[in-house]
């Protein structure tokens, strides 16, 4: 089996290791990606940075791409299992992304008897219980992140949530939920505990999917990995008979994995050994690092304002509201170019010293009024200014030695169009839920070769989580 995950940014692989990470999704990029001895290959869409038809459109293509690309490498249809994975805390295109993939599934497979909603992240602290998703116990609508303009939400009740966000098309009364003592009962006997009531549990489990028609939704309460991991056997015992399409978070991807015939395992590298990637020039010295925080979520601000309370640190803000000026004027191209250039030779300077550079842009989230007009402007704003500081990152990207980059959009934009990868091979976790990736040997731009980047979701962590990656990178005894 081959599980394809379509990450709407990518942040998606944050449990996982030693799979390829693609930024492309042409036939032969995916052909190459088919052929890696991974159970596991992303396909990092960045859908999450688009307007709805656009993401609809980018998730038809890669449809179309897989099909030519699983023919053409020989691997049955069957044989794929595919995700669409979203934010945790509910941003995104939650709703819109699975339905999309449904329909090109029945159109070029048959039918999918069934659309899974998991969004927990275990190590995040991002649970279902009951049907109701939380972040480490509080309602997640009732935090920051369900106020976020363009996918902003109003509940925590899955069922409600789905219906919410498909303007109606499924009603919270037809929705299906997966209960957590259900899989409590499939995981104990999976474990052998035979004094459990739920000793026939994992085959019950296998016989209520299995009964799943019409592409109906469902959503599934998850606290514990077992929970998780039950879900994963039972979908790999249907294989070859059911077609499930599941929209998650990234704690259902490694259930999926060790669930069939070639688990995961231990990551090879292990965290603490990830630092010793970082880059040195060619009398062995160790390069300086750059921070890139493009997320605009108030965790981050906070997060943002511990590191630069390193004196090792010093930071650049660049003001949206500037740029967004220059943008909507008559010259932007000419405007831009030269405050890129004041801003290239900052960071020239910082890294001249040995220290580095912070490249932020200014807190806060800009207005652009309410309806979908405004929607699109945000959008194409948000993809604009993560283009601009992927052109800084790569005009530094030869003098360094590691890069962290924070926010989903902002590090998709860096990868592909900064530092011009098409595939990059994630290494592993440097903290929990915090992945290092380096580009594909052979990829990009002149002197990225080997870059450490540690890709760092805006949600992630508390407010030392930032510090801390930093400290690691910055700091550690390399040998």
């Amino acid at each position: 089996m081959k599980i394809v995950v379509i990450d709407d940014d990518p942040t998606g692989s944050q449990t996982v290791h030693s799979c390829p990470l693609l930024l492309r999704w042409d036939v032969q990029t995916l052909r190459r990606g088919l052929r890696h001895p991974s159970p596991l290959l992303f396909v990092l869409a960045n859908t999450r940075a688009l307007e709805p038809e656009a993401a609809a459109a980018r998730n038809r293509q890669i449809i179309a791409a897989l099909e030519q690309a699983l023919a053409a490498e020989g691997i049955s249809e069957q044989q794929l299992l595919l995700v669409s994975r979203g934010d945790s805390t509910l941003r995104g295109h939650g709703v819109l992304e699975p339905a999309v993939l449904a329909e090109e599934l029945a159109d070029r497979f048959g039918p999918v008897h069934a659309t899974l909603h998991v969004p927990a992240f275990l190590p995040g602290g991002r649970t279902t219980v009951n049907g109701v998703h939380l972040l480490h116990g509080q309602p997640v609508h009732t935090t920051p992140f369900a106020s976020d303009r363009s996918f902003g939400f109003s509940t925590s009740c899955l069922d409600a949530w789905l219906e919410e966000k498909s303007d109606g098309a499924i009603a919270a009364a037809s929705v299906l939920r997966l209960q957590g003592q259900q899989l409590d009962c499939a995981a104990s006997q999976r474990k052998g505990d035979r004094r459990s009531d739920g000793l026939n549990g994992f085959m019950a489990l296998v016989s209520w999917l299995e009964a799943l028609e019409g592409n109906c939704s469902v959503i599934v309460d998850a606290e514990r990995q077992e929970q998780l991991d039950a879900l994963g056997a039972a979908v790999q015992a249907l294989h070859g008979r059911r077609r499930f399409l599941f929209r998650s978070a990234a704690s259902l991807i490694n259930a999926l994995v060790d669930g069939g015939s070639k688990p995961l395992g231990p990551q090879p590298i292990e965290a603490d050994e990830l630092v010793k990637l970082r880059r040195r020039d060619s009398d062995g010295h160790r390069l300086p690092g750059l921070v890139l925080v493009g997320s605009h979520v108030p965790l981050a601000d906070q997060q943002l304002k511990v590191l630069l309370s390193e004196s090792h640190c010093c930071g650049l803000e660049l003001p949206v509201r500037r740029i967004a000026r220059v943008l909507e004027g008559g010259t932007p191209d000419l405007l831009l170019a030269d405050l890129e250039r004041e801003w290239v030779a900052w960071m020239q300077a910082v890294l001249d010293r040995s220290q580095t550079p912070v490249l932020y842009t200014s807190r806060g989230e800009l207005r652009f009024g309410d309806g979908n007009a405004a929607d699109r402007r945000r959008l194409g704003f948000g993809v604009a200014l993560a283009q601009l500081t992927a052109r800084l990152v790569a005009a530094v990207a030869p003098r360094i030695g590691y890069l962290i980059s924070k926010g989903g959009i902002t590090t998709g934009s860096v990868l592909a169009d900064g530092l011009g990868l098409g595939t990059v091979l994630l290494e592993g976790q440097l903290l929990p839920g915090l992945s290092m990736v380096r580009p594909t040997p052979g990829e990009g731009l002149d002197g990225v070769n080997a870059l450490p980047v540690i890709t760092f979701p805006g949600n992630l962590g508390d407010g030392d989580t930032l510090a801390q990656a930093w400290r690691l990178m910055e700091l550690a005894e390399t040998g």
